[in-house]
């Protein structure tokens, strides 16, 4: 906070700054495809809850009680993961009714108050209420210790004086106007300078008063979104506790709120089961000697799932729910990073060991073919057309790179050989393709098997030009997940526990020892 106390909004003013403005396709080439993906994920009352069975019926008072609690604790979920989190204003569709009706209700506000104020004598009465509502705005943004400046707001701001004069015709409302501006100036953040010094240049009543509640309201979202970055180091601490106390008082409502997480975790433990190398020998023969997985591998598998799922066909686990946006949005950035080091591959692979050491081509290389390959995943995007305006930029690119250092460009038959295993890459069965992609699961494997150690493991070969993006969707990865095990680890074991006991008992069913 500042140490100027009557000056409490300028240690704010950064804090309103949002982490979420529109970027670029380079910086953010998935950014185009984030409202398709809000759109075409199941959202809870499309599947992506279990269905009780039987169905238990509940009360309203329990249902509002429990959509209270989940609403709570994605709201903490959220200020905890999204550093970028703030509280936004609402937004009405433009044509609805709810749109409608308001701005009606309000017109109908502001000119019963012009009404008044052009009476001979002017009425103060709606006047006198708004200035109320003002005061108390500005005695909110107020810490205890702005002793001086509420005492100034207190003093000219006074009701009680201010109907006297009004009673007496002695009331002068630009006055009041001129204060409560000047005082909004020393609340306000700095990205709301703009809006005061507009607030300064309306001449009418009524104008001035819509202008005023209007930037209250900004700065209210201001100090809301200042209290959120306050609080989230503090929130972070309390906030494991607090998700898996929500959740399990959702398990107690709904005892079947694991169903679709058992599913999952069943998946990844029989997918895990099926890459076991086959039993020799003894173990071959006896039934009860079937490796055991471990508890944490089957975790971690399962999670790297996630980054493979088929988000419109399969319901996402309960307890990754809330981060479901989060995972696809990283799934669509790795699948375009991987095509993107297959195409940087086999250039470099055509180009030989002459380019491929220098770090300026490589960066230059990989941000045309980022950039052409943004929005990828959008339904309109059609990857023949893309993949020929790459070839020829690859090809220009290299041979450019190559007569720049002083090689000799490629002939006309490597050109052609180039171009045709950068186009053969759309094919989803490549085998380049699939070697990048197994390579970047065996990387972001290994750096969940790495706990919480700080260091990143070594990049597998052939992913050193996308290493510094793989680092950075890995690290994101990373945090999210272990910030998913340290609220649900409890449920996750007690699950794992049930599946991995289940089959190594099965076998042993049914068939006697021998003696």
């Amino acid at each position: 906070m500042s140490q100027d106390q009557d000056k409490p909004g300028r240690s704010e003013r950064n804090s309103s700054e949002s982490e979420d403005d529109p970027q670029d396709a380079l910086d953010n080439p998935e950014q185009s495809v984030r409202k398709k993906i809000r759109q075409d994920t199941p959202s809870p009352s499309r599947g992506s809850m279990p269905q009780a069975s039987p169905p238990q019926f509940v009360s309203v008072e329990e249902l509002m009680e429990t959509a209270k609690g989940v609403t709570n604790m994605v709201l903490a979920h959220e200020i905890v993961v999204n550093g970028g989190f703030q509280i936004k204003p609402a937004e009405l569709p433009e044509n609805s009714l709810e749109k409608r009706v308001r701005d009606i209700v309000h017109k109908a506000f502001w000119d019963c108050l012009e009404t008044q104020l052009k009476e001979d004598p002017p009425s103060y009465d709606h006047a006198i209420k708004l200035v109320g509502e003002i005061k108390e705005a500005l005695l909110s943004f107020l810490l205890p210790g702005h002793t001086r400046l509420r005492n100034q707001i207190t003093e000219a701001l006074d009701l009680e004086l201010i109907k006297q004069e009004a009673e007496n015709g002695a009331l002068d409302i630009s006055k009041l106007a001129e204060f409560i501006i000047g005082m909004m100036g020393t609340l306000c953040a700095p990205a709301r300078d703009e809006e005061i010094k507009k607030l300064k240049e309306i001449r009418e009543i009524v104008p001035l008063f819509r202008a005023i509640f209007s930037v209250l309201d900004l700065m209210k979202m201001d100090m809301a979104n200042f209290a959120v970055s306050s609080i989230r180091p503090h929130l972070m601490q309390q906030s494991v506790e607090y998700e898996r106390k929500k959740f399990q008082e959702l398990y107690e409502k709904q005892p079947d709120s694991l169903a679709f997480v058992t599913e999952w975790l069943q998946g990844a433990a029989d997918d895990l089961r099926s890459r076991l190398p086959p039993a020799v020998g003894e173990a071959a023969a006896s039934p009860r000697r079937i490796p055991a997985l471990c508890p944490l591998a089957v975790q971690n598998h399962a999670y790297l799932r996630l980054l493979k799922w088929e988000h419109l066909q399969k319901p996402f686990p309960e307890t990754v729910l809330m981060d479901q946006t989060r995972f696809q949005e990283m799934q669509l950035e790795l699948d375009q990073l991987i095509f993107t080091g297959a195409v940087l591959l086999v250039a470099f692979n055509a180009a030989g060991t002459a380019l491929s050491g220098l770090p300026g081509f490589t960066h230059k290389l990989k941000t045309a073919i980022r950039v052409l390959l943004a929005g990828r995943h959008l339904p309109s995007f059609n990857l023949t057309e893309t993949l020929a305006t790459i070839c020829e930029k690859v090809c220009a690119e290299v041979n450019g790179g190559l007569s720049q250092h002083g090689f000799t460009p490629l002939t006309p038959e490597k050109e052609t050989v180039l171009k045709g295993q950068i186009q053969a890459l759309a094919n989803p069965d490549n085998s380049i393709c699939k070697l990048i992609d197994s390579r970047t699961q065996v990387f972001l494997e290994s750096y969940l098997a790495s706990g919480y150690q700080k260091s990143i493991p070594a990049v597998p070969g052939g992913l050193g030009p996308i290493q510094r993006e793989l680092e950075e969707i890995a690290v994101k990865y990373v945090r999210l997940v272990n910030y998913n095990k340290m609220v649900f680890s409890p449920y996750y074991d007690a699950v794992l526990s049930n599946i991995l006991n289940k089959e190594e008992t099965a076998p042993l069913q049914g068939k006697p020892e021998e003696d």
